[in-house]
C-alpha cells in the first residue's frame, strides 16, 4: 500500500482543520486560516458567507448608532438656526394677542378703567 507523501499529507491536514474552522460561528473563537490551506469550493463559499454575515452584523450595530448621531446633530443645528426667528415670531404674536385682548377689555368695560392720578398712587 502506498502512503501519501509528506507534502500530500500536509495538504490534506489543513482541509480537515479548515472544515472545523469554517464550522465555527462564534467570532471570538474564529481562527485565521493558514496560507497553505486548500479549500474546496463549497468550503470557500461557506467561509465567505460566514465572513459576510459577521461583517454585516458589525456594520449593523454601528450603523444605527452613527446614523442616529448624525441625524441628531443635523436636527440640533437646524434648531439652533431656527430658535431666534421662532422667538421673535412668538413674541410678536403674543404682543398682538395681549394688545387685542386689552383693547377689547377696555372697550367692553369703559367704567373699569382705573383713574390714574396722584391720589391713587399712594
Amino acid at each position: 500500500m502506498l502512503e501519501p507523501a509528506p507534502q500530500e499529507a500536509a495538504a490534506e491536514a489543513p482541509t480537515a482543520s479548515v472544515a472545523a474552522q469554517a464550522a465555527v460561528t462564534e467570532p471570538s473563537q474564529a481562527v485565521a486560516l493558514s496560507p497553505e490551506a486548500k479549500l474546496s469550493e463549497a468550503e470557500a463559499f461557506r467561509l465567505e458567507e460566514q465572513l459576510l454575515h459577521r461583517v454585516l452584523q458589525r456594520v449593523d450595530l454601528s450603523l444605527e448608532e452613527r446614523v442616529s448621531d448624525a441625524v441628531s446633530a443635523a436636527v440640533q443645528q437646524h434648531l439652533d438656526t431656527m430658535i431666534p426667528g421662532l422667538r421673535r415670531e412668538i413674541e410678536a404674536v403674543l404682543r398682538a394677542l395681549v394688545s387685542e385682548a386689552l383693547a377689547r377689555e377696555l372697550s367692553d368695560n369703559p367704567g373699569s378703567t382705573p383713574a390714574f392720578g396722584r391720589e391713587t398712587l399712594g
